[in-house]
């Protein structure tokens, strides 16, 4: 396994959808893998594909020990319910925070690392981070969802606030 760099934008990688996955191969497995470790070592709790330079439609979300690890392959967003205003950040735009309104409940169909078709329900910040991953398959950016930019020196007060 190995950590990988981070695309950083204004990359053009960050703004291209992505080509699904049509056969799970020991490249799949190990991008897999990197992605996880790269997501780990910058203190990240989603990656996807093309923030690693990979042009497939996969994404990993882990935000804690009680959701485990979710590695999505050719995830697709089948229900959002609600809406949410929240903080995000994201890996490919380091310093850059802000507040993004997305849907509070989520239904995700995708395909895990053994081709078993999952679907996943899940509400609050986890639907948010598996929207936020999701649209980095589609080529869209959280920066242009961004209702207010936080500055970083601000971010421990806000989050204190929710």
């Amino acid at each position: 396994m190995a950590v990988l760099p981070i695309v950083i934008y204004p990359d053009k990688r960050l703004e291209t959808k992505t080509t699904p996955v049509d056969e799970i191969t020991a490249e799949v497995l190990t991008l897999l893998d990197d992605m996880y470790e790269t997501m780990l070592a910058n203190d990240g709790i989603g990656i996807a594909a093309p923030q690693v330079g990979s042009n497939l439609r996969i994404a990993i979300v882990e935000m804690d020990e009680e959701s485990g690890l979710i590695e999505m392959i050719n995830p697709v967003v089948h229900s959002e319910k609600g809406k949410d205003v929240d903080i995000e950040g994201c890996l490919s735009f380091p310093e850059i925070y802000g507040t993004v309104e997305r849907a509070y409940e989520v239904v995700v169909r995708y395909f895990d690392r053994e081709g078993q078709e999952i679907e996943i329900e899940a509400d609050d910040y986890l639907a948010r981070a598996l929207l936020h991953e999701i649209e980095h398959l589609e080529g869209q950016l959280f920066t242009d969802k961004i209702i207010e930019r936080i500055d970083p020196s601000e971010l421990e007060a806000y989050m204190e606030e929710d």
